[in-house]
C-alpha cells in the first residue's frame, strides 16, 4: 500500500487485533492469521485498491466492535459474531477472493470448535 497510508494501516491493523481479543480462542486465532495474510497480500496494491481494502477492514472493525458491545450486554452469555454477506457483494469478488472466502468458511465451520455458528437460510460470513 502506498506510503501515505502507513499510519492509517498500522492503526487499523492494531485495532482489529485488539478487537479479536473478544473472540473465542479458535476464532481469534483464525481471525488474526487471516488479518496478517490479507494485510501482507495487499502491501503493494495500487491506491484505489488500497482505499477499498482499508474501507472494508474499517467496516469490519466497526461491526466487530458493535457485536462485542452487544455480546457484553447480552445476558444469555451466548456470543454471536458475523454478518450477512449479500449476493450482490459476492458478485463483485474475484475468483481468488471467492476461494479465500470458501477456505475461511470451511476453517470456521470445522467440528469441535469452541463456538457455534448459527444455522440460517442465508450464509453468514
Amino acid at each position: 500500500m502506498p506510503g501515505r497510508h502507513v499510519s492509517r494501516v498500522r492503526a487499523l491493523y492494531k485495532r482489529v487485533l485488539q478487537l479479536h481479543r473478544v473472540l473465542p480462542p479458535d476464532l481469534k486465532a483464525l481471525g488474526d492469521q487471516y488479518l496478517k495474510d490479507e494485510f501482507r497480500r495487499h502491501k503493494s496494491v495500487g491506491s484505489d485498491e488500497a482505499q477499498r481494502f482499508l474501507q472494508e477492514w474499517e467496516v469490519y472493525a466497526t461491526v466487530l466492535s458493535q457485536q462485542a458491545n452487544e455480546n457484553r450486554q447480552n445476558s444469555t452469555g451466548k456470543a454471536c459474531f458475523g454478518t450477512f454477506l449479500p449476493e450482490e457483494k459476492l458478485n463483485d469478488f474475484r475468483d481468488e477472493q471467492i476461494g479465500q472466502l470458501q477456505e475461511l468458511m470451511q476453517e470456521a465451520t470445522k467440528p469441535n470448535r469452541q463456538f457455534s455458528i448459527s444455522e440460517s437460510t442465508k450464509p453468514k460470513f
